[in-house]
């Protein structure tokens, strides 16, 4: 008599459960320095409070883990694909969410953000089964362009951080001025004539907390160069790590709001109120949503080759569903639009380990961070020099990947491509050296046109269509985002 064994795929594998944690807690600080990344932007583009910042970072660390749950667990045919999937804040809706925040700053602006967040999720999720169509749209020329515009554009906000803050804070009024001011007021005498001159601020791009940027970038480095493996994946948070003891040991980092923070907190909808809903906001975050598909399909396809699972349209069709399924979520739990993470997609290459559990194991980790402000309050009190010497790495390795994507192209059989990327390019580089060029415009167009990665995907999916038409192969496309590792 024969028996017969089924034979349960890598992908389905249940790991003992003191394996599975310590890989799914591998996955976790692969990504949790990207993941905590885009909260801290954009929270203090809206000019909110350290601790509304820090309730970002716990409301991201736990939509990160509730969507990785659903997209590697699956809920229903129609949401999760099922893979050893991580999902984190894309890269891509930061310009856009930077121009939101820009136009409607405070508690407006994170309602307004959430609301255009929550509508963009929604249609996501309907245009997913189109996503494969789209595809040909999206040809090595235009995402290498868009990928390299995003990283130019958080390469200011990691050199912001390195300095001390955005470049208006270089220069700032005479305190002594100031002091005269305010004793002839109390003396009731004359007051000095003004506007009170402007000095240079101490405290922008000090030399001593340049050097501790510095200082993390090398440390950085270093570990690129030498570490192996896992410890290599994770050298910009070790890099954090290390910037943050020595900040602290040189007593540049406060405490006291971690002591204030509670130990455990239950992350809550809408905690800035009823989301606002502005139609050309949306249609901004539908354009991320979009570029954001083709990231994402990329990633699915390189996981289908790593772990030898045959990828469907079907199951293409439900991760990218999960990706407006997740987006939906962020918006309600005041987070942001979400896409697989590439980083865990090379550490699944790096253990050998292809089983969908240990991402399962991770999302719950992720969900517990997320529900322990201390953690949240810790990544807030980091200095900006320290998160700086991390974000020159972090953000400048999205450029190199879109320019990796470039280095495909063919420029020398068809030299329109060269008209594409510089167009594209100098269109995305607009609002960063003309910050105010839409002054005279609607003001509802100017979270699109002050927003550079916008401009450039516009630009850049245009003039391919005038060029070149929309004779680009999918196959290309899915090269292309395949290539795209980092560019998240």
């Amino acid at each position: 008599m024969t028996t017969i064994t089924a034979t349960v795929h890598p992908v389905d594998e249940r790991l003992p459960t003191p394996r599975l944690a310590a890989l799914g807690f591998q996955h976790v600080l692969v990504m949790y320095a990207g993941a905590i990344a885009v909260p801290l932007i954009v929270g203090r583009a809206l000019k909110l409070s350290p601790s509304e910042v820090a309730l970002l970072i716990s409301a991201d660390l736990f939509c990160c883990g509730i969507v990785t749950l659903i997209q590697s667990f699956g809920v229903t045919q129609w949401f999760g694909i099922r893979m050893p999937v991580m999902m984190g804040v894309t890269f891509a809706a930061v310009g856009p969410m930077l121009a939101i925040a820009a136009s409607t700053p405070g508690l407006d602006g994170a309602r307004t953000l959430f609301g255009s967040i929550i509508a963009s999720g929604i249609i996501g999720i309907l245009i997913a089964p189109l996503a494969s169509r789209m595809l040909r749209y999206f040809p090595p020329v235009v995402t290498g362009t868009i990928i390299t515009v995003i990283g130019a554009t958080l390469m200011r906000v990691g050199i912001g951080w390195a300095m001390g803050g955005p470049p208006f804070l270089a220069k700032i009024a005479d305190p002594v001025f100031l002091q005269a001011v305010a004793d002839a007021k109390a003396a009731g005498t004359a007051i000095p004539a003004g506007p009170a001159p402007m000095i240079a601020n101490p405290s922008y791009a000090a030399l001593d907390n340049l050097a501790i940027a510095i200082f993390v970038l090398a440390v950085i480095m270093l570990i690129a160069k030498f570490g192996r493996g896992f410890v290599a994946n994770i050298s910009v948070l070790l890099g954090i790590v290390v910037g943050g003891v020595v900040a602290a040991a040189l007593g540049k980092m406060s405490f006291a709001k971690v002591a204030a923070a509670p130990w455990f907190d239950v992350v809550v909808p809408f905690h800035f109120g009823m989301p606002l809903f502005d139609p050309a906001l949306i249609l901004t975050m539908v354009l991320v949503m979009i570029v954001s598909f083709i990231e994402s399909t990329g990633m699915f396809l390189a996981l289908s080759d790593l772990t030898d699972r045959k990828l469907t349209p079907q199951n293409l069709t439900a991760g990218l569903r999960t990706d407006g399924l997740g987006t939906v979520i962020g918006g309600i739990f005041n987070t942001f639009p979400y896409t697989s993470f590439s980083q865990n997609v090379g550490l699944v290459g790096v253990t050998g380990v292809k089983s969908r559990f240990v991402c399962v194991a991770a999302g719950i980790i992720l969900i517990v961070l997320g529900m322990i402000p201390k953690m949240a309050s810790l990544v807030e009190s980091l200095p900006l020099f320290v998160l700086g010497g991390a974000g020159l790495v972090m953000f400048g390795m999205v450029a190199a990947t879109g320019i990796r994507i470039l280095a495909a192209v063919d420029f020398k059989g068809n030299r329109n491509n060269l008209y594409i990327v510089a167009v594209a390019i100098s269109a995305g580089m607009i609002p960063m050296a003309a910050p105010d060029w839409a002054q005279h415009m609607p003001h509802a167009l100017h979270p699109l046109l002050e927003s550079g990665i916008l401009l450039t995907t516009v630009c850049a999916v245009l003039l391919n269509l005038f060029f070149n038409g929309a004779r680009g192969t999918v196959e290309e496309a899915v090269q292309a985002a395949m290539q795209a590792e980092g560019g998240h």
